[in-house]
């Protein structure tokens, strides 16, 4: 029995490696050209001039301005004309005047 499990062993290596294997296709991978820039053409010509842009808007009107400061005292007047000089008085006439003697 032993010589019996090693033959079929044996027998069944043999088999499968007498089987056909199927061919295998290997495509080697498509070459892609890539394309080489050639040299500069020539300068095209100036483009036209833009439209003028929009007018802006109006700024807000601006703030009060602050007080000014107080300004200097004046100078003094000129002196006025001195009055005209008056009448001499009348004299007192008959008045007499009193003296009250001092208390003691």
């Amino acid at each position: 029995m032993k010589y019996s499990i090693l033959f079929s062993a044996v027998v069944l290596a043999l088999t499968l490696s007498a089987c056909d294997r199927p061919t295998t296709v290997v495509t080697p991978p498509a070459v892609v050209t890539v394309p080489v820039p050639g040299p500069a053409g020539a300068t095209g010509a100036t483009g036209a001039t833009g439209s003028t842009g929009s007018t802006g808007y109006t700024g807000a009107t601006g703030s009060a301005g602050n007080t000014g400061a107080t300004g200097n005292t004046g100078n003094t007047g000129n002196t006025g004309n001195t009055g005209a000089t008056g009448e001499r008085g009348k004299t007192g006439g008959d008045t007499v005047v009193i003296v009250p003697a001092p208390q003691r």
